[in-house]
């Protein structure tokens, strides 16, 4: 069986959650309102936006999904070294600074959470 690198791997997640970000724009042209209303809210509880401020391996699929869904897409390389993070066990995101894939409704500005980061 052929290894497959990080990047490749990277370059395969980007693939996938652009084919899935095209779905979520076709479904929102038929059905306008369905993106903010429905598929956000679910991704962001798929991704466990709220309760798991590191992002895990399992998480990091949808986190890029909401990223492309997002107006700035990411970059395989990017994705690339939040796996080596991941699958090092190291954080993703370093105390304090804000995670790479964060929800496009929670940019900077319009978060309402005023807890203190650990």
């Amino acid at each position: 069986m052929a290894e497959i690198s990080t990047q490749q791997l990277a370059e395969l997640l980007s693939g996938i959650a652009r084919a899935q970000a095209a779905l979520v724009q076709g479904i929102e042209s038929a059905m306008p309102g369905a993106r903010g209303t429905h598929i956000v809210p679910a991704l962001q509880n798929a991704a466990h936006m709220r309760d798991h401020p590191d992002p895990t391996l399992v998480d990091l699929p949808v986190r890029v999904l909401i990223a492309y869904m997002g107006r700035v897409s990411p970059d395989a390389a990017n994705i690339a070294r939040d796996l080596e993070r991941a699958l090092s066990g190291e954080p993703l995101t370093p105390a304090g600074a804000a995670p790479e894939f964060a929800a496009p409704s929670e940019s900077a500005g319009e978060s309402l959470d005023f807890t203190e980061p650990q």
